[in-house]
């Protein structure tokens, strides 16, 4: 991984603060991306001296589609090429709440802001031959459909539900966007996963819990270290180069749910995000080939 170049969205605590270690113990760079300044400057700091790689920081509320936009133009400024972006970040709320665009919190979240992220940064992810995608899933989208007419669920609202429903969206998302890049004869990949069921305060907001009871889940469930190795292994694994459309768990892929191999449902879902965040991918895509170019 060495002159690598990574992104890992919520990269300050939990899975996203271990998957960036472990890049710069292999010798990457990692943006540390993070919606607190200070927390993820003293994360970018600490990983400064803890390998081979280095760090550095970028701020972004991915709750806020243009604090996404202004995130992919400074990544654009600062760098000339992206080998690999993990949509790491993700939310859970016990009770609906909207953005400040007027979407549902969890959808846009888990959903919208990798997906628009995503299609911003094709123009560098374009540059390196091999480059991958990695967006973090979860065995939670097997528990749940997803209905194009109920999408930020404005009915029947339920936690559980607002975050299965958005991680069966990053493997309908993931699907989807391999075959596209596919059909553009991309050397680009992107693949998704489910890191396990990991201690962190996610849970906590998933159950409506005070930060001082949730933290009592940790007891239960695996570490954010254990739950990176996944998403180091699709950043890393020389095995897994050229592999693309797929679902993974303890760094092995495993079939989805049934719903997330419904490619009627995945271009659905598809044409939706490209007209609530602004964005098509013809258009992403024309503008990484003319910068190939």
């Amino acid at each position: 991984m060495k002159e690598a170049v990574c992104l890992v969205t919520g990269a300050n605590r939990g899975i996203g603060k271990a998957t960036a270690a472990g890049l710069v113990e292999r010798g990457a760079h990692v943006i540390v991306v993070s919606r607190s300044t200070n927390r993820g400057a003293e994360v970018a700091k600490i990983l400064n001296t803890a390998g081979p790689g280095s760090a550095e920081s970028m701020t972004a509320d991915l709750s806020v589609l243009d604090d996404v936009r202004t995130l992919a133009i400074r990544v654009k400024e600062r760098h000339k090429k992206l080998d690999v972006l993990i949509n790491n970040a993700a939310t859970a709320a016990y009770r609906r709440h909207t953005t400040v665009d007027g979407n549902e919190m969890v959808f846009t979240v888990n959903h919208l802001a990798p997906f628009l992220l995503t299609l911003s940064l094709l123009t560098l992810l374009q540059v390196t031959k091999g480059s991958r995608i990695i967006t973090v899933s979860s065995n939670a989208h097997r528990r749940f459909d997803l209905k194009l007419d109920n999408l930020q669920l404005q009915r029947k609202y339920g936690a559980f539900r607002a975050y299965g429903q958005s991680k069966l969206g990053n493997v309908l998302f993931t699907r989807e966007l391999a075959r596209l890049l596919k059909k553009k004869e991309s050397h680009v990949t992107a693949n998704a996963l489910h890191p396990g069921v990991i201690a962190t305060g996610l849970l906590g907001r998933m159950f409506g819990l005070p930060q001082s009871l949730s933290g009592i889940l940790r007891l239960f469930y695996k570490s954010p270290a254990k739950g990176a190795s996944t998403s180091l292994f699709l950043a890393t694994d020389p095995s897994v180069a050229g592999i693309t459309g797929k679902y993974f768990k303890d760094c092995q892929e495993v079939e989805p749910a049934s719903a997330a191999l419904d490619e009627k449902l995945s271009r659905g879902l598809w044409e939706e995000s490209e007209r609530l965040v602004g964005l098509r991918f013809s258009d992403a895509f024309a503008r990484s080939a003319a910068r190939k170019k």
